[in-house]
């Protein structure tokens, strides 16, 4: 336990509680994600994925259950240590790659820092040109991001998401607006800092493709796990 980078324990969800309409979407989950694990999320839509995608990223809690993060219990937590927990341990990529397009390559990763300590200097500049380099990007650093490609600028949201050096990278369909070639390389992308660094991320994804190049394809469907393979909670 002292390796999970995250762990649900029979973690529900339920909107409009105690309502005529009340409805539970998330039944019971259990998971665990180790440290240095590519995870692959998987499901229709409608099963769950974006609302268990919230809670893992403690941007909403859940109606029942615990959630651990690098083995602290997040349940007792009050909003401004989740935030505080939030930026230090978990990195984020959309399937949209929300980098402000007025700001080039560089400033978009130093943000999270930024937002962090509140001012720029120079040790954020030298960690976001090492991210950009170590993805290829380093002779992009002063282009605006509108300027980059679709994957150019996926490839800096994921610098972005190292920023903080987070255990965690939750990924939410990161190639999902991109052409097969470019998709493949943000995949390759994140497989690299994954093998290099030890970050454990989890991809969601519709792509088969896409979810056979992980170690671990989980399986959601009408907000239960139905597939989790060799979950290291288990052995199973």
């Amino acid at each position: 336990m002292a390796d999970d980078v995250l762990r649900l324990e029979k973690v529900r969800k339920s909107y409009n509680i105690g309502s005529p309409t009340e409805t539970e979407i998330l039944h019971g989950i259990d998971l665990t994600l180790g440290r240095g694990e590519f995870v692959a999320l998987i499901g229709p839509s409608g099963s769950g994925k974006s609302t268990l995608l919230n809670i893992m990223g403690l941007l909403d809690r859940p109606t029942s259950g615990r959630l651990f993060i690098a083995g602290q219990d997040t349940s007792a937590l009050d909003d401004r240590a989740l935030t505080r927990l939030r930026g230090r341990s978990i990195g984020f990529v959309f399937q949209h790659h929300l980098l402000i397009t007025a700001f080039t390559a560089l400033e978009n990763v130093m943000m999270p820092m930024l937002v962090e300590r509140g001012f720029p200097d120079d040790a954020m500049k030298k960690r976001a040109l090492v991210l950009l380099t170590g993805l290829g990007l380093g002779q992009w650093q002063h282009h605006l991001a509108n300027a980059l490609s679709g994957g150019q600028q996926q490839r800096v949201a994921v610098a972005r998401a190292l920023a903080m050096e987070p255990a965690l990278v939750l990924a939410d369909e990161p190639t999902g607006n991109l052409d097969t070639k470019s998709a493949e390389g943000v995949f390759e992308t994140m497989r690299e800092v994954n093998r290099k660094s030890g970050t454990s991320f989890l991809i969601v994804t519709h792509s088969m493709e896409i979810a056979r190049g992980c170690d671990r394809i989980v399986e959601l469907v009408d907000g239960r796990i139905v597939s989790n393979p060799a979950d290291p909670a288990t052995g199973e």
